[in-house]
């Protein structure tokens, strides 16, 4: 057997070699797949742990008055034992507030906290963030964070309140930070009317709450300071719980112009008011317009003199800081007038609002001490009226007219620019600051409103807009956002040195007395022997004139002597029960006469 053979041999004998193909999965039987399935289903499930959501310190938010009004601005945020409070202003009488001087708001709730208290901030130096300032100083003395201009009013209103000196006044610049308590304020640059406005972020445990003060968006306004929109945006980037924004222009739709176009019209009307004296009206607290004012008389050759108290404060103050810069010797005493021609003069003034004591109404209605008015005047209205005040801008532009003047007002060029964000504007907020709850403020309802629909339309949830009235205890923490109680709020008026002490009751008789006026009705009782020795006697104020109402008022007084002569004796001893029968008797014959129900007053004089 050779060697190939042998080879052969050995291979026919060696046991035979198997070789498993790898199948795979998706060749595997169905069964080798069932049964795995089921041991699988067999074995104990794990649970995957869901990270448990932190709860964060709930924060408050109270807005004690700027909803559903204009002016009285002032909001409380409460965290844990501290409190703060952001601006605390006034806002001026309705119509139907005869009387009153100013509206603040109702201090119940931070007077009951005032322990908590740990500062107050302020956006700007209006009077609708301020003017209510000095009254809440007096019940709680706690230390106060604004910019310097805005420090520098209110330091004139706590002079006026004998505070001067009392309160702890702190100058915070933009970027910087104020620590109170668990929270802490962030001062954000913005643009507004007046200068060194701010918006605020205010940082909590529950997360940051952005609230923009009043503001606009000026590329170019007159003190170069743009507002910081950098920062707004990084503040978005980084997450906001809520946008607490300025709704005073909610409805009107585009942009708010640049104050410079205002200057831009005042060169021109300079120019048509060329050979006449120029009286301009506007905001006292607005100086940025003053500036173009005073850069304007500088171009044109005219001296500069200013009317009214708060002008005049304002002003002074503004220069004093630096945020006024004008020429040496463009200002003058209004006692110098006299020295100079009509056409070197420019007068600046208060009353763009047809404030009945304001400057410019004196003027117009020729009860001005140092000015009177003629058609050798041209005069500048530089205001839009706050609704509510239209006829009495109207009332004063017809006046100035009938005296011969020329008169100049918002409708007729662009001598106002208002000082708060339009639609676009307030987009552009939402859109950087990309919040997770909204809250308008600052406006009347039907502002509040259109701004909610402006944040429903950039995809904010409807169900995360709240739209709060002053009370409302706003509570956030950090996940959810809702109303959960009430507090006290309101306002108090305050009439002269009173704060508080006219009331519902006291404006329903002003209210009484201003449409139908008042009788008073006198008569004499002697005590001892009971009987009338004098009287009854009648006085009218403000229901008729007496001389020309004689036969009424002695019908009247004869229906008083009869009502007297009909009472017993122990009616005449019970004075109030007395008082309440001729007051009946008189009243219901008065409106049977006249249909007028006039207050009636019985005196009864013991002699």
């Amino acid at each position: 057997m050779n060697e190939k053979e042998k080879n052969n041999a050995k291979k026919a004998a060696a046991p035979k070699r198997t070789y498993r193909r790898r199948i795979s999965p998706k060749e595997k039987p169905a069964k080798d797949t069932a049964v795995k399935a089921e041991a699988a289903a067999s074995k104990p499930r794990t649970r995957t742990r869901q990270p448990k959501e932190v709860k964060k310190t709930p924060v408050k938010i109270i807005p004690l008055g700027g909803l559903n009004e204009i002016g009285k601005n002032m909001t409380v945020f409460e965290c844990s034992n501290d409190m703060f409070i952001l601006d605390c202003g006034l806002a001026f009488p309705d119509a139907d507030m005869p009387g009153v001087d100013i509206v603040i708001p109702d201090f119940t709730y931070v007077e009951r906290n005032k322990e908590k208290v740990r500062g107050i901030v302020i956006t700007h130096g209006h009077e609708d963030h301020i003017g209510g300032l000095a009254y809440l100083l007096k019940k709680i003395n706690v230390p106060v964070y604004a910019t310097r201009l805005t420090i520098g009013l209110i330091e004139g209103k706590l002079k006026e309140q004998g505070l001067y000196g009392k309160v702890n006044l702190n100058i915070v610049e933009p970027k910087k930070t104020v620590k109170m308590g668990c929270m802490a304020v962030e001062f954000i640059k913005v643009n507004h009317s007046i200068p060194d406005s701010v918006g605020m972020a205010i940082h909590t445990p529950a997360g940051v709450i952005v609230h923009t003060g009043d503001f606009k968006v000026d590329y170019s306004p007159i003190d170069g300071k743009i507002i910081d929109l950098a920062r707004f945006g990084e503040l978005g980037s980084r997450g906001v719980l809520a946008l607490m924004a300025d709704s005073t222009n909610a409805e009107r739709p585009g942009y708010t112009h640049s104050e410079r176009t205002v200057g831009d019209s005042f060169d021109k009307l300079f120019q048509k008011g060329e050979g006449k004296r120029i009286i301009i009206a506007t905001f006292s607290s607005n100086i940025h317009r003053v500036q173009q004012i005073v850069n304007c008389a500088a171009r044109y050759g005219r001296k500069v003199a200013v009317f009214g108290r708060s002008m005049v404060n304002v002003i002074n103050t503004a220069i004093e800081l630096g945020y006024l810069d004008a020429p040496d010797g463009i200002f003058i005493d209004i006692e110098m007038m006299n020295r100079y021609a009509s056409e070197q003069i420019v007068l600046i003034t208060t009353g763009s609002q047809g404030e009945p004591m304001s400057a410019l109404t004196r003027m117009a209605m020729n009860d001005h001490k140092k000015v009177n008015i003629t058609p050798m005047d041209f005069i500048i209205i530089s205001a839009t009226p706050i609704p509510g005040n239209e006829k009495f801008v109207t009332r004063v532009v017809n006046e100035l007219m009938k005296s011969g003047a020329e008169v100049v007002y918002e409708a007729m060029y662009e001598v106002h620019v208002s000082g708060h964000a339009c639609q676009e504007e307030l987009k552009l907020m939402q859109s950087l600051t990309k919040p997770k709850f909204f809250i308008p403020v600052h406006g009347e309802y039907k502002h509040l409103k259109k701004h909610a629909d402006l944040a429903l339309q950039l995809g904010m949830p409807k169900d995360n807009v709240i739209i709060a009235e002053i009370g409302n205890v706003i509570e956030t923490d950090g996940s959810t956002m809702k109303v959960v109680s009430q507090v006290p709020a309101g306002r108090v008026l305050v009439d002269g040195l009173g704060v508080g002490d006219v009331g519902s009751i006291v404006l329903r008789d002003r209210k009484h007395l201003a449409q139908d006026g008042l009788i008073i009705i006198v008569i004499g009782i002697e005590r001892s022997s009971n009987e009338i020795v004098a009287g009854p006697d009648i006085i009218s104020r403000g229901f008729v004139y007496v001389r020309e109402s004689e036969e009424l008022m002695d019908e009247a007084k004869g229906l008083l002597t009869d009502t007297l002569a009909n009472c017993s004796a122990s009616e005449l001893r019970e004075w109030n029960s007395l008082k309440g029968k001729l007051r009946d008797a008189l009243s219901d014959y008065i409106y049977q006469k006249t249909k007028r129900s006039p207050m009636i007053l019985p005196i009864i004089m013991e002699t």
